[in-house]
């Protein structure tokens, strides 16, 4: 199931960027007094970036919750980005990460796609992870000073999101994510739209609930869960600047999501439909201007399900934390 997720989603990339090139090829018809857009312009960067995911399963009997997460890196990158099209490649050198080596190793293939063509917010993520660790350190583990290590365990999220952003003609994403714009004034938006996701966590070798807490959880002896979730969805976006340069930018949307979810102990389904809240928030803050910007950023998907005979909700959470410097390079002469 998974192979055939991760293959529709490369097979959908050639219109999803082609799609985004369209839209910028078209000229912006904006108020240009509340921010500035940088036609034939190539914007490169230099970057920092930490992404994320983490999947907690709540107790039954009130004690301390499971929360198995991938040990993630510290990467260091480039890329540009030209018009809406944005490129981007990282790695994880070992100088950054010295300090996460008693967690286990993941293994992972992370994409991440964020495009802003004009009144758009659009999202495509593809996430595997195999290896995660109990956070804190010592819990669900034998040995008080080491961390519960799974090499087994599989975390996968496939998922795309669309809202419409109903003030373009104020307010821009793309200034406060993708540097290649300039919110010179402050402005907000209405947005709305919707997604759907697919995510699962399945165990090769045991139950995914450790041995030594099984008795706190209901769902002790599930060796593979997974869900689709999709719903409509509506938020804001705002964006302070001060002096024309500094800016802070917030946006979340709630969503209201069906869940279909499933649970296998030993190939034996247990089935459940519910009705839980979604959200998908972006910050940024920094400096940005005609030429330069130096900014932090964070986009990130959150998500509640159920799973069968469980009377809590489980909770997962993905994204993705950059600082970045980036600089903006006309092309073409007005």
């Amino acid at each position: 199931m998974k192979k055939k997720y991760l293959k529709a989603f490369i097979l959908c990339l050639p219109i999803l960027i082609s799609c985004s090139l369209f839209a910028q090829k078209k000229a912006d018809t904006h108020d240009t007094s509340y921010y500035k857009t940088f036609l034939h312009s190539l914007t490169p960067r230099f970057y920092f970036s930490k992404k994320y995911a983490d999947l907690t399963f709540q107790s039954a009997d009130g004690s301390k919750d499971l929360q198995y997460r991938a040990n993630t890196k510290i990467n260091m990158g480039v890329g540009a980005t030209y018009n809406n099209f944005s490129l981007n490649v990282a790695f994880g050198f070992g100088f950054l990460n010295n300090n996460n080596k008693d967690r286990g190793k993941s293994k992972s293939l992370d994409l991440q796609l964020h495009l802003y063509p004009t009144g758009w917010a659009a999202d495509v993520l593809a996430m595997h992870y195999k290896g995660v660790y109990a956070y804190p350190k010592g819990y669900a583990s034998y040995n008080s000073n080491t961390y519960y290590y799974r090499p087994d365990i599989k975390l996968n999220l496939f998922g795309i999101t669309a809202y419409r952003v109903a003030n373009a003609n104020r307010f821009s994403y793309r200034a406060a994510m993708i540097q290649n714009e300039w919110q010179k004034k402050s402005a907000g938006s209405l947005l709305y739209g919707g997604g759907i996701y697919y995510s699962g966590l399945q165990g090769d070798t045991a139950s995914i609930i450790p041995s030594k807490v099984s008795g706190s959880f209901s769902q002790a002896g599930v060796d593979n869960f997974h869900f689709i979730s999709v719903g409509p969805g509506v938020g804001y976006a705002y964006t302070v600047v001060a002096a024309q340069h500094l800016f802070l930018m917030g946006s979340l949307i709630a969503n209201a999501n069906v869940n279909f979810s499933t649970d296998e102990i030993n190939s034996t389904k247990s089935n459940k439909v519910s009705f839980e809240p979604a959200a998908v928030f972006k910050a940024a803050a920094g400096y940005n201007g005609n030429v330069w910007d130096i900014s932090v950023n964070c986009a990130s998907n959150a998500f509640l399900v159920k799973e069968a005979a469980v009377a809590k909700a489980n909770f997962l959470s993905t994204g993705n934390f950059r600082l970045i410097i980036a600089k903006k390079i006309m092309l073409k002469k007005k």
